[in-house]
């Protein structure tokens, strides 16, 4: 700790010449002999001079020299404490890796492993609120399921619809999920950590998990008894003799592995304890990285307004007079936590400073209405359900992020020929954006399914009027085909992830074998 100390702003330590400056005027002014030595004959001044009557040791002057150097002291910043980077991101990007091979059917955990997995993910993003998580599926192949992002919703949609079946090829290739987990993080700007869901992991990824540069934590879904797998049609998997397959957690050979890789290894319980213990590893392989690679200290100087307000409380004795600029400086300096009044925020935070402020506490509506910055008002709008506002705000901004959260904020309106168009302009700026190119995919596949749907409907033009012309019997009627086919279109939106992963998975299992 004594190693580390240093100020984060050491040139503001060159304003202590003044408080030395203020005693030393003081000083002089207080020698009564030295002011009239030149007018008055030294036998006689002696005798002219009259001392005053013995009072408080503590002189005005002097006080407003300690108030000086605590403030000072305070605004440069004392510190031997590291801390992360507050506007880069909040809470540790994580990958949440999930095994969907076909032992993942067992149901020796209800209803099945992979539907105890699916809850686990639900959990683990709702008590991550705000933090960017991605998901990758594997089996025989690895795949990219969504990218880092921080929209729960969104997530929650992708993981409900995972599946045994929409895996192109079977098997187990934890390493191959290691290796697509690492390249997205290595796209984020802080370090993060990769949870793997999976009832197993072969002897060929334990150097994988080893040499992995990220925090690994490794869930195991299943029971040492095992249970029966079942298989689409309701019946079960059998081997070769017949028998049905009963595949078994292997909780010691997990925990073999955790111990010759340094993963943490646990187990999926009935309770949100595996949950609670998850995000806890998930904060403490952030803070110990921060901790080796940040270079941001934390600010002490605070400390100082308790002795601070013992001086300043002295400055009322009678007779006492303090500077009104020494006063506004104290309070200058260490206002962040006063200032947060409705009187005082104008004066001492930024519109900006202001909207981050509501946004850290889940007051979009109120942190869009401060920020003067487009993208972060945008981003405020967004995360308050205001997608169609949220557009407006990111384009006033002419970047590929601000083209990129347009395309997010138009999926979400429904409006996928402009979304495609909003990720190809980002793309046209920054080249190779993995994330927008995985966004891309999905909104052209999801207006290439809503152009399916309207072919399917009649031909006719919304809100056109049809007529029964026999015998002019029939009554008048409205067919609104725009309506029905948005209908219909949110009736199957559910299904949709599973369809599209499935398409997706199975390309890119045919690139590879290539």
């Amino acid at each position: 700790m004594i190693a580390d100390f240093h100020f984060i702003r050491p040139w503001l330590l060159l304003l202590l010449l003044f408080p030395a400056l203020i005693l030393w005027l003081a000083s002089r002014s207080g020698d009564v002999r030295s002011q009239w030595k030149s007018m008055i004959a030294p036998h006689l001044l002696d005798s002219l001079v009259v001392d005053g009557s013995g009072g408080s040791g503590i002189r005005p002057s002097w006080l407003l020299a300690g108030i000086l150097v605590l403030g000072i002291v305070g605004a440069a910043g004392p510190t031997w404490q590291r801390e992360p980077p507050p506007f880069v991101d909040d809470t540790a990007p994580l990958v949440i890796a999930v095994d969907l091979s076909q032992t993942m059917d067992a149901i020796d955990v209800t209803p099945s492993r992979i539907e105890r997995a699916k809850l686990k993910i639900k959990d683990v993003i709702d008590a991550r609120q705000g933090a960017r998580t991605a998901i990758v599926a594997y089996a025989g192949t690895a795949h990219l399921v969504l990218p880092p992002t921080e929209d729960a919703a969104l997530l929650e949609s992708y993981s409900d619809a995972l599946a045994t079946r929409l895996m192109p090829r079977a098997g187990k290739d934890t390493a191959a999920a290691l290796e697509l987990a690492d390249n997205l993080l290595e796209k984020e700007r802080a370090s993060g950590t990769i949870l793997l869901l999976t009832d197993g992991i072969e002897e060929a990824a334990s150097k994988a998990i080893e040499s992995n540069s990220n925090g690994i934590i490794i869930l195991g879904v299943g029971t040492s008894a095992g249970g029966p797998v079942k298989t689409p049609d309701g019946g079960f998997v059998s081997d070769a003799s017949g028998s049905r397959l009963l595949p078994k957690l292997d909780l010691a050979k997990l925990e073999e592995i955790g111990k010759a890789t340094g993963a943490d290894v646990a187990t999926v319980t009935d309770d949100d304890t595996d949950v609670r213990w998850i995000a806890e590893r998930v904060r403490s392989n952030f803070a110990q990285q921060q901790a080796k690679e940040g270079d941001r200290w934390r600010d002490l100087g605070w400390w100082l307004t308790l002795p601070l307000t013992v001086a300043m409380a002295c400055s009322f004795r009678k007779g006492w007079v303090v500077r009104t600029s020494a006063v506004l400086l104290a309070v200058h300096m260490f206002s962040p936590d006063g200032a947060r009044a409705d009187g005082l925020m104008d004066m001492w935070l930024t519109q900006d400073q202001q909207g981050r402020i509501a946004f850290e506490r889940g007051e979009f509506d109120a942190a869009a209405g401060h920020f003067a910055d487009p993208m972060w008002r945008g981003v405020a709008l967004y995360r308050a359900g205001k997608f169609q506002e949220a557009v407006d705000a990111f384009a006033s901004v002419d970047t590929a992020e601000s083209w990129y959260d347009q395309g997010n904020s138009l999926l979400h309106l429904g409006k996928f020929e402009e979304a495609v168009a909003a990720y190809g302009k980002a793309l046209e700026k920054r080249k190779g954006w993995a994330e927008a190119i995985a966004n891309l995919a999905v909104a052209q596949q999801l207006l290439d399914a809503q152009k399916e749907k309207q072919e399917e409907q009649p031909s006719e033009a919304p809100d056109s009027v049809q007529f029964d012309d026999k015998g002019k019997q029939g009554k008048e009627g409205t067919i609104n085909v725009a309506e029905q086919t948005s209908e219909m279109w949110m009736k199957n939106i559910n299904v949709s992830p599973a369809d599209l992963m499935a398409r997706k998975f199975s390309t890119e299992a045919g690139r590879t074998s290539q």
